[in-house]
């Protein structure tokens, strides 16, 4: 950058021969514009004509070495004040073998600062041609090297961070849209880097845009959170919608250039987090309902009767994991309802009153494949209306079903089945283990109530 900067604002730099401060070397007009150019650049700037006399001296010459464009131009030379008389051949002749070589050449010198102090810095020379095209002087922009290196790690770091490191990086503009995406981003997105640029993250974003975009729209107005936020989206992809979990952290940009902080856009680094936090969620669940089983068969050893203990196993079955619980018992070839919550909102397990009138399940119903089976059936209304759940004789707010056979000393007594509704998940695999460890406590206590003949 430094480079860039020194060789655009020096390219108009004449020949110059003369001695004299830098806005007076060049006659009017032009002279003032080159004299404000110079002096406003980021990099130190000085030149020399072809006899090695100092022609242009800029501030941040002044600024790093103390020496004022007063009684810097005019002088042949470095010698004996910018830079120690045992270097000053040595740098001399570096600085001016690049007016008869092509290009810019890079070199490190120690200078002298007017209080005596020595500077390390880098240079970037190259010639000057006269009009007729023959040599007539050097440029030399140069900076302190430990702030030529905190660019160039600045510039490695911003490089490095887009390559395919371990975490996403995505910058985006004020308007909210992706300018510059790294690898990890692109496949966290689940598309390609360029195809990502401009475009509304609520294209791509199913759920949870609103979260993310709330987040960025806070760092541009009030500045990065203290502390990293895990944000749940839902992604729209070729393969289906998937559920990721990013961990995330913001930067607000702010222009260096300008005076006061002017907001860039905002920087966005997350990780795919996704596997630990359902690990942990798998870990918390399977620990609650360990529990629930712990608690429920102490409950259940305090039930004089069986079939009150088969319904405490409910109650606590049902919490977190299901809206309803139905019990029903095999009478013959027929089930029959024994036990159930109540059917218009959450509540207690209970014996049906005046119960011993078979259940209608059609054919094919999921509780008649759970007996048929042995096993356990799950089935979900999907985009079904309301009737889904009048078939199958369920409460019309069911949506999702897990029907479990119950056995006791190697019969089949009946079926259970767990019910919830449209706003939870569908039941899966580790749901289906749960309920069968619930019905095998339930099955022992309705066993138990028929052995003694209270059921």
């Amino acid at each position: 950058m430094t480079a860039s900067r020194s060789e655009t604002a020096s390219a108009p730099v004449p020949d110059g021969s003369g001695a004299g401060p830098a806005h007076t070397a060049v006659p009017e007009p032009g002279g003032d514009l080159l004299a404000a150019l110079l002096d406003g650049m980021d990099a130190a700037l000085c030149a020399f004509d072809a006899d090695g006399v100092v022609t242009h001296w800029n501030r941040e010459a002044e600024r790093i070495l103390g020496w004022a464009a007063e009684e810097a131009v005019g002088r042949r030379g470095l010698a004996g004040w910018a830079v120690r008389p045992a270097d000053a051949d040595e740098v001399q002749g570096r600085l001016m073998a690049v007016m008869d070589t092509p290009g810019r050449q890079v070199h490190e010198f120690a200078l002298l600062r007017r209080d005596g102090g020595r500077v390390l810095v880098r240079t970037q020379s190259a010639g000057v041609r006269g009009a007729d095209g023959t040599p007539a002087g050097v440029y030399c922009a140069f900076s302190e090297v430990h702030a030529q290196i905190d660019l160039e790690r600045s510039i490695a770091l911003s490089e490095a961070l887009f390559e395919d490191v371990s975490w996403g990086v995505v910058l985006v503009d004020v308007d909210l849209r992706p300018t510059v995406v790294n690898a990890y981003a692109a496949r966290a997105l689940g598309t390609g880097r360029a195809t990502l640029l401009g475009r509304p993250l609520g294209e791509l974003i199913v759920q949870g845009v609103e979260d993310l975009e709330g987040a960025l729209q806070h760092v541009l107005s009030e500045g990065a959170p203290a502390s990293p936020a895990e944000v749940w989206v839902t992604l729209r992809t070729a393969e289906g919608e998937r559920r990721r979990c990013w961990r995330s952290g913001f930067l607000r940009l702010s222009s260096p250039l300008a005076e006061e902080p002017v907001p860039l856009g905002v920087g966005w680094l997350f990780q795919d987090v996704t596997d630990a936090r359902l690990a942990e969620q798998d870990a918390d669940r399977l620990r609650f309902r360990s529990n629930q089983l712990h608690r429920a068969s102490r409950t259940a050893a305090e039930c004089e009767d069986p079939m009150e203990a088969a319904t405490s196993h409910l109650d606590y079955a049902l919490a977190g994991f299901a809206d309803h619980a139905l019990v029903d018992l095999a009478v013959g070839e027929r089930l029959v309802r024994a036990a159930a919550t109540p059917a218009g909102a959450p509540g207690p397990a209970a014996p049906v009153a005046g119960g011993g009138i078979p259940v209608r399940y059609p054919a094919g119903h999921p509780a008649l494949q759970a007996v048929d089976r042995t096993g356990s059936v799950r089935d979900s209304a999907g985009g079904a209306d309301e009737s889904w759940a009048a078939e199958r004789q369920w409460p019309p707010d069911a949506a999702h079903a897990l029907c479990v056979v119950l056995r006791s000393r190697g019969r089949t007594l009946g079926v259970l089945t767990f019910l919830r509704g449209p706003s939870r998940p569908a039941f899966e695999r580790p749901d289906a283990a749960y309920a069968e460890s619930v019905a095998a406590r339930v099955a022992a206590a309705v066993d138990l109530a028929q052995a003694l003949g209270t059921h």
